[in-house]
């Protein structure tokens, strides 16, 4: 198939099987995400119709998406994977650097670090303004809480889910406390007064965290454009009144919005929160602190993620609670939301490989397999739609082997994070985290 038919195929794709709203700037320099408002799953189903609809070959390198970020792009990827090379080539320019591409290694100041969870990178600011490593505090992110809701669903956000242990071990860590200025028995327009107020009469080391629907601020680049979209920022009053400033460090943005567009989004009934904190006591924690906290996050006996799916898989295999398999996208949607949380593991081994001055090259390699871990979540992501769509239990085994292998390879990652903590343990003679990694870690071998 020629570039130019794959373009008209992507368009009827989204025109007619994904109903997709947003097509008005639909074009082969379009981007897929900025313009188009393509999340990643949105992307997946695309490529899934691509395939199934089309007889278009998805190669598995396709999930990364490295080689595509727009309409030209992405035909160019599908026409060269077909054996149309030089032909798509010539209209494509070579893809963007990935954060993880820049900087002079683990050990260079420009290092660029990665952004997965918002409520913990909005607390990780303060640190960073402070100049205290964040890192530590990303050990209890790789396998933070999620929950499977009624109808077998996966989700990142439910009200069963509080931030009470990212509380508690902040203040231990950093000695700043986290106040939660929102109240759930209060109103909606209470609790709105109440952030006003502490927005305007923020002091200049105080940082006032909301929870709001992204989704309701379109201008916002969201990478996942799902609706809704609940998710925490910083505000800041600017010289207008009328205008805030808000900040989203997980995203790394921050821009000017006008003050009731910003509260529109935060009285949604789907979003509630809201911390308050100032950075002025902050300090550096302790050795023995971290070694207590990665004690106290680290299950190296389990991936409850990988687990999580096998029981969503089986309970619309099985027909639990009469979910049907043709639901299995839906109940998978926020996957993608809960597998990025995978790279705090780059955080945890970045922050002991500085420690302890380790080669750049090794440090690399343990990136690798965190990348694969990734990628493996989005094939996995991707194989788990088509078997709800086409109901094929042919496809079911593989899936089961992609699972295997998901969880071969963050035991993997474990074990190697295992082993440099008790080496960083023994560099600050702290012989009892050493044995304690050790001892944890029997049986996974």
């Amino acid at each position: 198939m020629e570039q130019q038919d794959i373009i008209t195929a992507i368009h009827r794709v989204l025109r007619d099987s994904l109903n997709h709203p947003h097509l008005a700037g639909f074009g082969p320099e379009a981007r897929l995400n900025e313009d188009l408002y393509l999340d990643s799953v949105q992307v997946l189903q695309l490529l899934l119709h691509l395939e199934l609809d089309w007889g278009l070959e998805i190669p598995e390198q396709a999930f990364g998406q490295d080689d595509f970020n727009t309409v030209a792009s992405l035909a160019a990827f599908l026409a060269r994977n077909a054996g149309e090379a030089e032909r798509a080539m010539a209209r494509v320019s070579a893809p963007a650097i990935t954060d993880h591409e820049q900087g002079e290694g683990v050990h260079g100041e420009d290092y660029v670090d990665i952004k997965v969870h918002c409520f913990v990178s909005c607390v990780c600011d303060a640190l960073k303004q402070a100049g205290i490593d964040h890192r530590p505090y990303y050990f209890s992110v790789w396998d933070a809480d999620f929950a499977i809701e009624p109808g077998w669903v996966l989700s990142y956000h439910a009200p069963s889910i509080n931030h009470d242990f990212f509380r508690h071990w902040f203040e231990r860590l950093y000695g700043i406390p986290l106040q939660q200025w929102y109240r759930p028995d209060a109103s909606r327009a209470e609790n709105i007064a109440t952030l006003c107020e502490l927005v305007e009469q923020r002091p200049a080391t105080g940082s006032v965290m909301v929870m709001l629907d992204l989704y309701q601020l379109p201008e916002r680049e969201n990478k996942f454009n799902q609706s809704p979209f609940p998710h925490y920022v910083l505000l800041e009053t600017t010289a207008d009144p009328e205008i805030w400033l808000m900040r989203d460090p997980d995203y790394r943005w921050e821009g000017e919005l006008p003050r009731a567009r910003i509260l529109q989004a935060v009285d949604q009934p789907t979003v509630a929160g809201g911390w308050r904190f100032d950075r002025a006591p902050v300090r550096p924690p302790v050795p023995a602190v971290v070694r207590d906290y990665f004690l106290a996050c680290f299950r190296p006996e389990c991936n409850g993620l990988t687990e999580g799916v096998r029981r969503i898989l089986d309970a619309h295999l099985n027909g639990t609670d009469g979910v049907r398999l043709g639901n299995l996208d839906h109940a998978l949607r926020e996957l993608p939301v809960i597998s990025v949380r995978k790279y705090g593991y780059e955080h945890a081994f970045a922050f002991f490989w500085r420690e302890l001055k380790l080669a750049d090259a090794d440090f690399e390699c343990w990136c690798e397999v965190i990348e694969s871990l990734i990628q493996g979540f989005k094939a996995l992501h991707y194989q788990l739609m088509k078997l709800g769509q086409r109901g094929d239990p042919e496809l079911v085994p593989a899936i089961v082997r992609q699972l295997d292998t998901l969880d071969e390879t963050e035991f993997r990652l474990k074990r190697g994070l295992a082993a440099v903590f008790a080496d960083w343990c023994a560099h600050h003679d702290l012989a009892d985290g050493s044995a304690a990694a050790t001892e944890t870690m029997e049986g996974v071998a």
